[in-house]
């Protein structure tokens, strides 16, 4: 049976409130049992991969540019992928495929402009930037007052981290990072309506086929020859497994036991751990001004969460 468009709409602001429990479990059953210390340390596992699978990616820039190092992520993930999870391409409408299609565009439109951002400013500062998209999205879909009170804190860490203006940061990696949230918010909202269509991973893995299709040609503009250098291809390799694959296997694991808020909470945790390996891996040292304002939007981040899941009816 169809959903209808109340039904559609609920569960379009369902992803949004958890967003990234929408791109991380894309049938979208979650288990209510509360887990203990096993899916929590998942989830945190999880999020090392994506980050340091991210520093990994900014080193493997001098070899193969940004787009490049897109265009190996998406191409050898959706290989992985599709792999694992053999998807049936048949018996789908045409509002199933244009769904996947966007959900692919919107991913590859969020790495494109995600590792523009990283290529010129600091990892942490990036991902704290992208993080606004959903943010932003979650205050729009709560429409409460207090979901305002978070928006603004976000906003006050966004200025600090700015110092006023960004040009501190590079102007053009900031405003790539900005465009990577929007995208983002694309992306989990795409993620849920394909997660409704597809079962299971199936999905994702179309998607990811998608997305890596449509940034092949930048990749090779931009690279070419080089996107088949052994080596290369091998570091294109860890960082698709590190900031997709696992993370999403690891990801599906933990929800299984871990309530949906406790999780997406746990993920609000990002920008913390992207600051973690953009010192260790790339030596990016972080101000205190620079933790002040990461700190804020994470704090900004968990507390909208936490106000969605407070607001919802008890059944």
């Amino acid at each position: 049976m169809d959903a209808t468009p109340t039904d559609a709409r609920t569960a379009d602001a369902a992803a949004v409130a958890l967003p990234e429990v929408a791109a991380a479990h894309p049938e979208g059953g979650v288990a209510r049992r509360r887990g203990a210390v096993g899916p929590v340390a998942l989830v945190v596992a999880g999020g090392l991969s994506v980050q340091f699978g991210a520093a990994v990616a900014v080193l493997l820039m001098p070899r193969a540019g940004a787009l490049g190092v897109v265009t190996l992520r998406l191409v050898l993930a959706a290989v992985v992928l599709l792999a694992l999870c053999r998807p049936q391409v048949r018996g789908y409408t045409r509002a199933d495929w244009g769904t996947v299609v966007a959900f692919g565009a919107a991913m590859a439109g969020m790495n494109v402009l995600f590792y523009q951002a990283a290529d010129r400013i600091p990892l942490g500062a990036a991902v704290t930037l992208e993080v606004l998209g959903p943010l932003v999205l979650s205050v729009i879909a709560s429409r409460r007052l207090v979901s305002v009170v978070w928006a603004g804190l976000a906003l006050a860490g966004v200025v600090l981290l700015s110092g006023g203006g960004f040009d501190r940061l590079d102007p053009v990696g900031a405003v790539f990072a900005l465009a990577a949230g929007v995208m983002w918010a694309a992306y989990i909202v795409f993620s849920a309506r394909t997660g409704r269509r597809f079962p299971q991973a199936d999905g994702l893995a179309l998607a990811m086929a998608v997305g890596a299709v449509l940034s092949l040609p930048l990749g090779v503009a931009e690279a070419g020859s080089r996107l088949l250098v052994p080596s290369t291809v091998a570091l294109g390799l860890a960082v698709a497994l590190m900031s997709s694959v696992l993370p999403y296997t690891l990801e599906l694991l933990a929800l299984r036991r871990l309530p949906a808020p406790t999780f997406a909470i746990l993920m609000s945790l990002e920008p913390a751990i992207a600051a973690t390996a953009g010192f260790l891996v790339l030596h990016q040292a972080l101000s205190v001004t620079d933790a002040l304002a990461i700190a804020l939007v994470i704090a900004a981040s968990m507390g909208a969460v936490r106000s969605q899941v407070a607001g919802k009816p008890k059944k």
